[in-house]
């Protein structure tokens, strides 16, 4: 049975042809040149060259191909992910921070121009990793608990949508990314719970504050990674995003004409 098991694999059975037909290639040979030495001599040296064909297909081919699967990987992923800006991430990014205290101290670092390069996105991103942000939520800010309260709504109208990106399997070897859609997750389930947000204790206002401030954090430092992948690969989409930057409190998505004077 195991035979049999293995004789159905169309591998095993392509195999087993090969070899027949290089056998009988072989046996051909002789009969016709009746030459055995010359035979079993060029025989050696296909058997000799066996590990080096072994050599460029394992470690060449399979490599150029890995390295093809994960470019098409990444070019898949960052779709998914240049939907989620378009979707929710963007707006969460100019909503939240509003309320962030030290927005000031890195929005300039966010603003990004057309002339940015790939050390400016290193500069900034290490900015980010070192930032400590601080979401303040509290009776003492109403606008604060009035954004909250239409947050609440807008991630709940997403949750669809945001559920079929988890499910996305090209998102398997983002974990970043991962990790923030289950922050923006977390938070909507906090907010959903909470049927006023008016009248919180101080304690569950923080609590509120620090779920926000990991999946802000998280959002900010994806949006700059999708970024530099756009001004990579895509700086007409890189311009638009530039326009719509909304840590720029001064971004307008139409095209402004120069000065006068100015060419």
């Amino acid at each position: 049975m195991e035979i049999r098991k293995y004789l159905n694999n169309w591998r095993v059975r392509l195999g087993l042809i090969l070899i027949i037909l290089a056998a009988i290639l072989y046996i051909t040979n002789f009969l016709l040149f009746k030459d055995l030495h010359d035979t079993l001599f060029y025989l050696d040296i296909d058997l000799a060259f066996i590990p080096i064909e072994a050599l460029i297909i394992v470690l060449v081919l399979e490599w150029i191909i890995g390295e093809r699967e994960k470019r098409n990987l990444l070019q898949k992923m960052n779709m998914v992910i240049g939907s989620f800006f378009s979707e929710v991430g963007t707006e969460l990014l100019a909503g939240i921070s509003e309320f962030d205290s030290k927005t000031e101290k890195i929005r300039k670092k966010l603003i990004m121009t057309d002339e940015w390069t790939k050390k400016d996105f290193l500069d900034a991103s290490n900015r980010i990793k070192n930032y400590n942000f601080h979401v303040y939520i509290g009776e003492n800010n109403p606008n604060s608990i009035h954004y909250f309260q239409e947050l609440k709504v807008f991630l709940v109208k997403n949750r669809e949508f945001m559920l079929r990106l988890l499910a996305n399997p090209n998102l398997l070897e983002h974990d970043s990314f991962t990790d923030l859609l289950w922050a923006v997750f977390h938070l909507t389930e906090e907010l959903e719970n909470r049927t006023d947000l008016t009248n919180l204790p101080k304690a569950d206002y923080q609590h509120l504050a620090g779920d926000t401030e990991r999946a802000y954090s998280l959002l900010v430092y994806e949006w700059l990674q999708y970024m530099e992948h756009l001004m990579e690969n895509y700086p007409y989409l890189f311009s638009l995003a530039i326009r719509t930057n909304p840590f720029n409190p001064d971004a307008t998505v139409e095209i402004q004409d120069p000065p006068k004077g100015m060419v």
